[in-house]
């Protein structure tokens, strides 16, 4: 039978968990998975295994990365190799490839450009200057989006240069516009104007002042700097960045295929950075951030390649086994989306079992179900909040500020972006969080904020509880931290299906 005609990547894994130990594996299983090369010398690459069954007899299988020795394999095969493999080792499950992205409000984006009329000629493009409100700084690197139809994303956009000024090809020096959104990369709230004539001109930015509260500063307040102590908590995304002045990251690991391992630093994106420093940053306001438990000891695993807006259900398995190993307690994956996935529900059942509590983003489909991993009965799964006041009234937040709002404290509401569920066992700030990230901090929006926001409180919750942390890792340990933070969250008048138990 031809081989590799049309290669694609698969997991293999055994019938139970990641790893092929335990009564409920053959040894047969875990003799062919040993069976597997190992990474060279310099760990970089692997090799190939072959095997003979009647159906195929030159199976060959390129083996890509590895979950342990006698862990999940990532390989690439001809698709038509599958049965044969069952036949070769009946009980191991393949589980196709698949990928999945960060919980992180998406920003609109233009899908098609505003027409404009054939004259001959291209038309003036409409100039706009993106400064500060204090002083009238230029803004370099704002993401400036138009829309003349919003509800069809049909618009401009551009991104400012060095003299904070970007070009929109409108096709006019005036236009309506029903929605123009800026937003900065670092230091400065983002901007929504609505309904609006817009014609070249100057477009202020109000600079983010780390003295004020967000949302996450009033419900919690600056954590002491001892708070989170002895506990170790896994950031699972696009890497945290080890140079910012305000995050110690206690070590990691880059999970990613073919990238090198120590590599486990930002893949160009803040998205990791901004989690992390929710959870554990240790600036001092108000020049720095203070996260919830600025003691913990912070790992960072990469699961994000460079320039990638997607991971892969291999990769974050991996990383939620390697947090495991380092003996974490808490895991965050601000992540998610899709069908539920096999080999991610493995890695997360694999950590419960070892005492070790996973918290899951809800997803940020506008009410939609609870995504997965969160939709899963193993992690805790978060919603997010915001509360009225702690953002301004222009920027890009207050669009998220929709019913239903807190009872009896009508100032809190839950996001409109959230997805809400019976699968929810959580709510946290997940609106204009500001936070760290490479070069400086930020305000992000997300259910990605809101599961960083309970992990670090779980971390300093914890951190007061030695009989917890005393006890072997098993699934008791787990169960125990797990029924701790559930007693300790106080309904905010949303309702089960929107707040789980509520925040902690």
């Amino acid at each position: 039978m031809p081989q590799n005609q049309n290669p694609q990547r698969y997991i293999i894994l055994p019938p139970r968990g990641l790893h092929s130990t335990g009564a409920l594996t053959s040894k047969a299983i875990t003799t062919f998975l040993k069976s597997f090369p190992s990474p060279d010398v310099a760990g970089k690459s692997f090799g190939s295994l072959s095997f003979k069954v009647a159906q195929a007899p030159s199976l060959k299988l390129e083996v890509i990365d590895t979950i342990g020795e006698d862990g999940a394999k990532l390989v690439e095969m001809d698709p038509a190799m599958i049965e044969a493999l069952r036949v070769h080792q009946p009980g191991l499950k393949v589980v196709p490839e698949r990928f999945f992205r960060t919980a992180a409000v998406p920003r609109p984006q233009v899908l098609s450009k505003a027409k404009i009329a054939a004259t001959g000629t291209p038309g003036p493009k409409i100039e706009v200057q993106v400064v500060s409100k204090v002083d009238g700084t230029p803004i370099a690197g704002a993401e400036v989006v138009a829309f003349t139809d919003f509800a069809a994303r049909v618009g401009a956009q551009a991104t400012s240069g060095l003299n904070g000024v970007a070009r929109l090809d409108l096709g006019k020096s005036e236009v309506d516009i029903e929605r123009l959104y800026v937003f900065p990369e670092v230091g400065f709230w983002s901007l929504l104007l609505k309904d609006i004539v817009l014609s070249s001109g100057v477009l202020p930015l109000v600079p983010i002042d780390l003295a004020k509260k967000d949302c996450l500063r009033h419900f919690y307040g600056n954590s002491p700097t001892t708070a989170g102590k002895g506990i170790r908590v896994g950031v699972v995304d696009t890497g945290v960045d080890l140079t910012h002045p305000d995050l110690v990251v206690a070590g990691g690991e880059n999970c990613v295929p073919g990238e090198p391992t120590e590599d486990f630093g930002p893949n160009g994106e803040g998205h990791g950075t901004h989690v992390a420093g929710i959870i554990a940053a240790r600036g001092t306001p108000a020049k720095g951030i203070r996260g919830l438990a600025p003691a913990v000891e912070l790992f960072s695993f990469r699961v994000f390649g460079q320039g990638s807006e997607e991971a892969s259900n291999f990769a974050i398995s991996k990383a939620i086994d390697r947090a495991v190993e380092l003996k974490c307690d808490l895991v965050n994956l601000s992540l998610g989306g899709g069908d539920p996935d096999p080999v991610i529900e493995a890695s997360i059942s694999d950590a419960r079992a070892a005492g070790v509590v996973v918290l899951a983003a809800a997803g940020n489909d506008d009410r939609s179900p609870v995504s997965f991993p969160a939709s899963s009965s193993a992690p805790l799964g978060v919603s997010a909040i915001g509360r009225k006041g702690t953002f301004p009234k222009d920027s890009a937040d207050a669009d998220t500020l929709t019913p239903p709002f807190g009872k009896p404290d009508g100032a809190n509401f839950l996001a409109s972006f959230s997805n809400i569920g019976p699968e929810l066992d959580l709510t946290a700030p997940g609106v204009a969080i500001l936070s760290t990230v490479p070069g400086g901090y930020a305000a992000m929006m997300g259910t990605s904020m809101a599961c960083p926001a309970a992990t670090g409180r779980a971390a300093k919750l914890l951190a007061k509880k030695p009989q917890i942390l005393a006890m072997p890792r098993t699934a008791a340990r787990a169960d125990a931290i797990v029924k701790m933070l559930l007693k300790s969250a106080k309904s905010l008048g949303f309702g089960a299906l929107m707040e789980g138990e509520g925040m902690l």
